[in-house]
């Protein structure tokens, strides 16, 4: 069974967005990650994935204790559910500017563990001006991370692990990539 996570984008969450984001339409738009320097390597298309439900954490970031990192292993997609994409409208100011974060200790933990894809249901793994240097350490540990991934309760309902398949578009020379993502289950 393959059940497509990347944000369906329709004409009005186009105009919501490019009026709260000016990055929204070079290559930020819907499901996406940010570059940050780096190429996307052709053998993350194919990769073990998990998904950990923490739709329940609001008014805090999301620590190690809240997910099972004995399911996760080198390589791996690794994405969050926080739900936010379900309970906010995606482009608004509130969706980008006050959605959940993981912590740096997760985050770290993540690139300890040497995986390859973080993936969330929201606008970043961090909010305001950690976003970029949160990307950006990811990136220089060969890790990219997906932003606004769309129904991954349908994942969740079926199996937290997966084959996740993921294609960029092949730009060049933008600060973010499109992309699609599907889950194989």
């Amino acid at each position: 069974m393959m059940i497509d996570i990347t944000l369906p984008v329709t004409p009005e969450m186009m105009g919501t967005a490019r009026e709260n984001t000016a990055k929204s339409l070079v290559g930020h738009l819907g499901t996406h990650f940010d570059v940050m320097d780096k190429e996307f390597p052709l053998d993350y298309t194919t990769r073990k994935a998990v998904v950990f439900d923490v739709s329940h954490i609001r008014g805090r970031d999301i620590e190690i204790a809240d997910v099972d990192l004995s399911l996760v292993d080198a390589d791996m997609f690794v994405a969050f559910r926080t739900g936010y994409i379900e309970d906010v409208a995606y482009g608004t100011p509130q969706y980008f500017k006050e959605h959940p974060q993981l912590s740096d200790i997760l985050i770290d933990a993540l690139l300890d563990k040497k995986i390859s894809i973080i993936g969330v249901d929201c606008a970043g793994i961090r909010r305001g001006k950690a976003h970029v240097p949160a990307d950006q350490r990811c990136a220089d540990r060969g890790v990219f991370v997906i932003e606004n991934l769309w129904d991954l309760k349908s994942v969740l309902s079926l199996n937290a692990l997966f084959t996740a398949r993921t294609y960029p578009m092949r730009f060049s020379g933008i600060t973010g990539l499109p992309c699609r993502v599907i889950a194989e289950l």
